[in-house]
C-alpha cells in the first residue's frame, strides 16, 4: 500500500496549487514550450505538441489551447520568458557579431574557402562602419539618348568644371570615306 502511494506522488501534480500565470507547468507543457521556442519558425505548433508527447489526433487542439492566453496563461508566460532567455543568450551585439564573423572567417581560411573568408572579412569591415564606404550614383538617361549637340554641350560643361585637368578634347568622329573603306577591306 505504501508503494502505491509513492507511485502516485511521483512527478509534479496537475495544477500544483497555483493559479493563473504563476502556475507550474506539467512536464508535457515544459517540453511544448522548449520545442516551440527553440525551433521557432522550423516547426508548427502542432508538431511542437506532438514532439512534446501529446497524441497526434489532439495535437492541433492542444497546441491552440497551450498558446491561448485565456486558457493557459501560465504556458504563454513561460513561452515569453523562454523566448526572452534565448534572445539574451543568442542576441546580437557588436562585439559578438564581429567575433563570430572572425571565427567564421578563420574556419573558412582553414578549409580553403577563400571566397567565404573574404566575404566575412568584408562584413566585419562594414560592421565597423568606417572601413568600407559604399557610394552609388543613379543617372537617368545615357549618351545613347543624346544627339550630337547635347553631347558636345555636356563635354563643354565637363571641361569648364574641371578646367585643364582633362586636357584637350580631341574630336574622334569618323570621316565618311565612301567606297574607299570597302575597297581597302576587299584588297587586304
Amino acid at each position: 500500500m505504501d508503494l502505491e502511494l509513492e507511485k502516485k506522488k511521483q512527478g509534479r501534480p496537475k495544477g500544483s496549487g497555483r493559479i493563473g500565470v504563476n502556475r507550474l507547468l506539467t512536464r508535457k507543457q515544459e517540453l511544448f514550450v522548449k520545442e516551440l521556442v527553440s525551433k521557432d519558425g522550423q516547426i508548427t505548433k502542432r508538431q511542437a505538441a506532438i514532439n512534446a508527447g501529446y497524441p497526434e489526433g489532439s495535437a492541433h487542439t492542444r497546441a491552440y489551447d497551450l498558446t491561448n492566453p485565456k486558457k493557459t496563461p501560465h504556458v504563454c508566460a513561460a513561452i515569453r520568458r523562454y523566448r526572452q532567455e534565448l534572445d539574451e543568450k543568442y542576441g546580437i551585439d557588436f562585439k559578438r557579431h564581429v567575433r563570430d564573423l572572425k571565427l567564421i572567417r578563420d574556419e573558412a581560411l582553414a578549409a580553403g574557402a577563400f571566397s567565404a573568408a573574404t566575404q566575412c572579412e568584408i562584413a566585419r569591415g562594414r560592421a565597423h562602419g568606417d572601413i568600407y564606404v559604399t557610394k552609388s550614383e543613379v543617372r537617368h538617361g545615357s549618351i545613347d539618348q543624346m544627339d550630337r549637340d547635347q553631347v558636345m554641350k555636356a563635354l563643354k560643361e565637363i571641361q569648364e568644371q574641371n578646367g585643364n585637368a582633362m586636357g584637350t578634347i580631341i574630336d574622334v568622329t569618323p570621316e565618311e570615306k565612301g567606297d574607299k573603306g570597302k575597297q581597302a577591306l576587299a584588297t587586304s
